[in-house]
């Protein structure tokens, strides 16, 4: 791998949804500041949106770690449960032990006796469900009727959804308006300007170890952002492997050229609308046709 040969510890743009790799962009940062704030307000739903890849996960994972010990952190990564299945996967997550045939009823007894328990000891429980917009509609309708648990201070249970932004389409549903109506904190979480590119990229290859100078050149970065958008998932797919294409070629810093064939090698990134166009304009270029084609 190429980590030695530029001096890293660890290769620094991994997908897996490493906090310490948390960039604090002012888009992430305003995500966080705002799951904080609402947690420590006590609100029943809080709502966080953004287009795949965009780092919802890591926001999610970044924010419970942030969370101090007076709060209990529940998390369900794939919450594409009917009810009964949702609330047996909270059930474990609290630590309960239950009998193997436990009925609905002696279930939501369970928990509400546990979410009490905790209370009692000045402890918040908070249920971070990512890849939200995957939740049927009956189990969002099981999950507010669970956010009714409380005290005559505060909720017994705080939920926290993160969704790609199908989660507004579902959350706008007549049946389950109830629900739309109590998220009162929201954000949606957008893709990296092309300023912070620059810093995202310096910020992960300073984590994984890198002390030299720049290693992805200008037209890199360019390249970079023209070719994802933006989106830290792509970003980090053709960082990975515009560095890898680097190192097999024994150079030190990454070039326009190198980010272009990890672009080609990538189904998800942008490529230019009219390949065949540009392909045309550098012909007429190479060959000074291009005077005579715009006087014609």
């Amino acid at each position: 791998m190429y980590t030695s040969h530029f001096g890293l510890r660890e290769v620094p743009f991994g997908i897996t949804p490493d906090t310490s790799f948390f960039f604090t962009s002012p888009d992430s940062q305003e995500a966080l500041n705002t799951l904080l704030v609402a947690a420590r307000n006590g609100e029943g739903f809080i709502k966080i949106t953004g287009e795949v890849g965009t780092g919802k996960t890591l926001l999610c994972r970044k924010f419970m770690a942030t969370l101090g010990d007076d709060f209990v952190t529940a998390y369900i990564p794939n919450p594409y449960l009917e009810p009964r299945t949702l609330m047996l996967a909270l059930a474990d997550e609290l630590a309960l032990v239950l009998d193997k045939d436990v009925d609905q009823h002696q279930l939501l007894k369970a928990i509400t006796h546990q979410l009490m328990a905790l209370a009692q000891d000045g402890k918040r429980v908070l249920l971070c469900l990512d890849e939200a917009q995957a939740i049927p509609i009956e189990s969002l309708e099981a999950l507010r009727l669970l956010t009714n648990l409380e005290t005559e201070k505060r909720k017994l249970l705080q939920i926290v959804l993160f969704g790609q932004p199908e989660l507004n389409r579902n959350l706008a549903l007549q049946s389950i308006r109830q629900l739309a109506q109590r998220i009162t904190f929201h954000y949606h979480l957008g893709p990296l300007t092309r300023d912070d590119l620059e810093f995202y990229l310096a910020h992960r290859l300073r984590v994984a170890g890198f002390s030299g100078a720049r290693l992805f050149s200008r037209g890199a970065v360019g390249a970079l952002y023209s070719a994802s958008g933006g989106i830290p998932r792509l970003v980090n797919i053709l960082a990975h492997k515009a560095l890898m294409l680097c190192y097999g070629q024994g150079r030190q810093q990454v070039s326009r050229r190198h980010v272009s064939d990890a672009v080609r090698d990538t189904l998800s990134a942008r490529r230019p609308r009219w390949p065949w166009l540009a392909a045309l304009a550098l012909t007429m270029v190479a060959g000074g046709g291009l005077t005579w084609a715009l006087n014609t």
